[in-house]
């Protein structure tokens, strides 16, 4: 009896821990210490991109009292998107940062549309967008098409893209036979084909020396990008014109599986710390902007001013063409409106 006894109370307290375990498998343990892997493209430690990025370390550990951690790696995993999006579908990176042209790759073309050069009319009406019922639109897309394998965190800029190369433009006719690094397919490339330039796909951690060597005439960027990696020094970028083509896109991007498995706490910690790091990020691409505008003349770069409204009549038919066939007419419409108000 007694042997029977002690059996029956064995046998309840191993269905009793079978019970506390099957609890903690539906609903994960906060006090489990997980590692969050983040990355960007960017090597230089200025870069907004780390700004932001240490935003979210900062708020996610300090949320969560150490129990979250988050690995940051800039450009050590990945200097090219691509990289950076195949890391995240397969995970080997967690939150990433990439622009709309390299995401096309993965079936969501619709994205692609706030690449359109001179699709904002200034940095107001970007923040418009991406802030209000358009950029919401644009994350459900997102989500949806990527089957959960993405989900949007936050839009960060990359501040304001200009023309720099061997010659300044002064009307459209300086860009003809120009070669220009910058993306060869979709919006983007048909927008500087249309202009008379010839797009060049070279890689952005060979740019410098394309620029130095002259394998490229010139390039497209943010004062704050190109500058930090000291390309208005070359030959091939010492001149910049401001041509304001792109008001520029980043999306912040987390696993949706990754960010489904965590608990509820968790989550609202990630989308706290993603809130956090859109502000920061931003404002220091807008402070950036100035001040290595002002570098890159202090150093010996020449900066002019075009009339831009040559590069908008060629953009608009773009831009519209493109909307057409990624099904996007009515988003093009709204985001066109905001730029009314």
């Amino acid at each position: 009896m007694k042997n029977f006894k002690y059996i029956i109370n064995l046998l309840i307290m191993i269905a009793l821990s079978l019970g506390v375990a099957c609890s903690n498998n539906g609903n994960p343990d906060d006090d489990v210490k997980i590692t969050i892997i983040a990355a960007h493209s960017q090597t230089t430690p200025d870069s907004p991109f780390q700004t932001g990025m240490l935003k979210f370390k900062e708020v996610v550990e300090q949320e969560s009292n150490g129990a979250v951690e988050v690995e940051i790696h800039a450009g050590t995993i990945g200097t090219e998107e691509t990289e950076l999006v195949e890391k995240l579908q397969l995970g080997a990176a967690d939150v990433i940062l990439v622009s709309p042209g390299f995401m096309t790759q993965t079936g969501i073309r619709e994205v692609d549309l706030f690449s359109a050069p001179y699709l904002f009319k200034n940095y107001d009406h970007w923040l418009n967008v991406v802030d209000g019922s358009v950029g919401k639109e644009m994350a459900e897309v997102i989500n949806k098409k990527s089957k959960n394998s993405f989900r949007l965190l936050g839009y960060w800029s990359a501040g304001v893209r200009h023309y720099y190369g061997k010659k300044p433009l002064n009307s459209m006719d300086d860009l003809q036979g120009l070669s220009v690094r910058t993306q060869t397919s979709g919006v983007i490339g048909d927008f500087w084909e249309a202009t008379g330039a010839i797009p060049s796909s070279i890689s952005w951690g060979e740019l410098y020396q394309g620029l130095q060597q002259g394998v490229v005439d010139a390039s497209e960027n943010a004062y704050p990008f190109f500058v930090q990696h000291s390309h208005h020094k070359t030959p091939n970028g010492k001149f910049i014109t401001e041509t304001a083509h792109d008001f520029t896109t980043r999306f912040l991007l987390i696993n949706g599986e990754k960010f489904d498995s965590y608990s509820n706490e968790q989550q609202e910690l990630i989308l706290k710390a993603a809130k956090a790091s859109v502000e920061a990020e931003r404002a220091e691409t807008s402070k950036q902007d100035i001040d290595y505008k002002e570098q890159a003349i202090e150093e010996g770069a020449i900066v002019n001013q075009i009339d831009r409204e040559q590069f908008i009549k060629i953009a608009e038919p773009i831009q519209d063409a493109f909307a057409e066939e990624i099904n996007a007419e009515k988003m093009l419409q709204a985001i066109r409106e905001q730029g009314v108000k």
